[in-house]
């Protein structure tokens, strides 16, 4: 019952707080879902960012450890295809969805880690 109490509450909360907050988004030429998808278009970029340099000292420190034998190879192999699978994550989508995710009405750009990889840069 104390549960159910908590989770009325952090609901009740969260409601509250999307309605006050919604008003101004609602007021701009945007809608509250393009805002919500802009912003979700940000922090994707912004996370992949970093999860590729954690990723990449990740890589680098159980290639050693496999090498001297203390962690198995599939491992290194399991976090170099999930790094591979991220950088082609908006091409993915892309392709599954038959739309580009190049701009949002919010104005974010979805960047594709494999967009320049043909201009020679």
């Amino acid at each position: 019952m104390r549960n159910l109490k908590k989770m009325f509450t952090l609901c009740s909360l969260a409601l509250v707080f999307t309605v006050i907050f919604a008003g101004a988004s609602l007021a701009a030429d945007n809608g509250l879902m393009n805002v919500a998808a802009g912003k979700a278009v940000t922090v994707f970029n912004h996370v992949k960012g970093i999860i590729f340099i954690v990723g990449g000292f990740g890589l680098v420190g159980i290639a050693f450890q496999a090498i001297f034998g203390k962690v198995k190879w599939s491992w290194f192999a399991g976090l170099a295809i999930g790094l591979a699978i991220l950088a082609a994550a908006s091409a993915i989508v892309n392709y599954a969805t038959g739309d580009k995710m190049d701009k949002t009405s919010a104005g974010a750009n979805v960047q594709d880690t494999f967009g320049s990889s043909g201009t020679g840069i």
